[in-house]
């Protein structure tokens, strides 16, 4: 008995050493956000705007995620509420003067994220991640880019998808 446990013992050891951490990383600028007042540094979304964030949960709805994290405007929030709703998350806020942080990496270390910002903001964010920039800032009228950045074990890949 001893060596059958000794034996199951030394397997589930094996198998745990070969186990991955895998952190993914989905980033998405806000939807259509309202113009009419150019002034409004902190505008709500456009009907337009309100269907995208609808689609977004859509794209996430068979994507288990484990949380939502958004800049602190009405525009980035109001995008991210379907999807964190549907989870049954919260939104957490971040700052984007200090994207991928120690804080945030520790936070999100295994796990599934969608992160909502801004057209200068995401890129940047994935640009953080990847150790270089290689995203330039998305143009304003593209608010359909889903960039989805993974981490194996501290290697990291990236892909851009356009979901309209």
């Amino acid at each position: 008995m001893k060596k059958v446990l000794f034996i199951l013992a030394f397997a589930l050891f094996s198998l745990a050493s070969y186990a991955q951490e895998v952190t993914t990383y989905y980033f998405i600028r806000h939807a259509e956000k309202q113009r009419t007042n150019p002034k409004d540094r902190n505008p709500s979304l456009t009907f337009d705007g309100y269907k995208r964030a609808d689609n977004w949960k859509e794209v996430f709805k068979y994507i288990p995620l484990d949380a939502v994290y958004s800049t602190d405007y009405n525009r980035t929030k109001l995008t991210a509420k379907p999807t964190a709703d549907s989870k049954k998350l919260p939104i957490l806020v971040y700052n984007p003067r200090n994207m991928y942080s120690e804080g945030f990496q520790n936070n999100t270390k295994g796990k599934r994220v969608l992160v909502v910002g801004h057209s200068n903001t995401t890129p940047a964010f994935v640009n953080k991640i990847l150790g270089k920039n290689k995203y330039k800032q998305i143009d304003d009228s593209n608010n359909s880019n889903l960039y989805i950045v993974t981490v194996i074990d501290g290697k990291v890949s990236d892909t851009v998808l356009k979901i309209n």
